[in-house]
């Protein structure tokens, strides 16, 4: 069970720590251009509970459940952004729709989520609609938010075990 939990918890790892803005991508997963008419939406992800300033903030946003939460590969965006007052803004451009939003808190910017010795997180990292989280990530379907233009704003808190 901790080997699940671990190669879990590394695949997320790998999603956050190399964070940066993507373009949208297509149904497909292929880097695609805003569809001509379509308005792109503010995303605004306030992100609270960081434990100090230390590192970077990041942040990855899914469309479907394809690749939750791990498979950066089929995230719609993506970025790292800097902490102020225990707390950080990350905004992104999406189309209008439903979002899983995944952050972490990479204290000490070694681009990693540093883990215990049993495997648990030692930093922090949250959800969009704030889902429990015990010994793996929330589904898709209990961390989907709403987004509609021009802008819709979110609070993730993180969680620290």
């Amino acid at each position: 069970m901790i080997a699940q939990v671990t190669a879990h918890w590394l695949a997320l790892l790998l999603v956050l720590s190399t964070a940066q803005v993507s373009p949208q991508r297509d149904p497909r997963g292929h880097y695609a251009a805003p569809v001509p008419g379509q308005p792109l939406c503010t995303l605004q992800v306030h992100v609270t509970g960081f434990r100090n300033n230390k590192g970077t903030a990041g942040g990855v946003v899914f469309s479907s459940p394809a690749g939750w939460p791990s498979d950066r590969s089929k995230a719609v965006v993506q970025g790292g952004f800097p902490i102020a007052n225990r707390q950080a803004t990350e905004i992104f451009q999406v189309a209008p729709g439903r979002y899983g939003v995944v952050v972490i808190h990479d204290e000490n910017s070694n681009m990693k989520l540093d883990r215990n010795f049993f495997g648990i997180p030692k930093e922090g990292f949250g959800f969009s609609h704030n889902p429990g989280v015990f010994w793996s990530a929330p589904s898709f379907q209990s961390a989907v938010v709403p987004v509609a233009c021009p802008a819709t704003q979110i609070e993730i808190r993180l969680i620290y075990k």
